[in-house]
């Protein structure tokens, strides 16, 4: 049978606590079959879509991001934790399970109109993607899309995403996580 993307992802138990499983895509990445399969996979989705930038977030959605924009010739757009860009940035704060954190973009890193791919290994609860949707919005940009390597449905972040009106494309689920 032909491997699929998930077919590459390791589950490791119990980290980063008890009880939970991670689902490690560093193995989807380190195998160039894998890795080109999740990049194919992702820009296939958005075939004959005008995309002006990707967005990727801290941090695995940098890898991914980025090898779709050079896929695509376009520009790739990090937005970080707190306190990692250098100069001028706008921010936005989500919801943690147990706390808050701080997403930040520059604040020239998009332009009025532009479309934008927002791009990251997982989606869990949301709340970073929406943090990121946010962003991308306040500096004019248009959000075609947020595209994932793992979606874990029961934790609602597609949900959530969804009630933005925002189309979420995943490659694969993991259910019960």
């Amino acid at each position: 049978m032909k491997p699929t993307v998930k077919d590459y992802v390791r589950s490791i138990y119990d980290f980063p606590h008890e009880g939970i499983i991670f689902r490690d895509v560093t193995t989807l990445f380190a195998d160039a079959r894998g890795f080109r399969m999740a990049v194919d996979q992702i820009l296939h989705a958005y075939a004959g879509t005008r995309i002006d930038k990707v967005v990727g977030l801290e941090a695995r959605g940098f890898i991914l991001g980025g090898a779709v924009a050079h896929q695509l010739s376009t520009g790739f757009v990090p937005i970080r934790k707190k306190g990692k860009l250098p100069g001028a940035v706008i921010s936005e704060a989500y919801q943690l399970e147990y706390g808050e954190a701080i997403m930040e973009l520059h604040d020239d890193a998009l332009k009025l109109g532009e479309k934008v791919l927002i791009v990251d290994d997982l989606l869990a609860t949301g709340g970073t993607a929406e943090a990121a949707i946010k962003l991308c919005r306040r500096l004019g940009a248009d959000v075609i899309g947020c595209a994932f390597v793992i979606d874990l449905p029961d934790l609602g972040g597609r949900a959530l995403l969804e009630k933005l009106d925002m189309p979420v494309h995943a490659l694969c689920e993991f259910e019960g996580d």
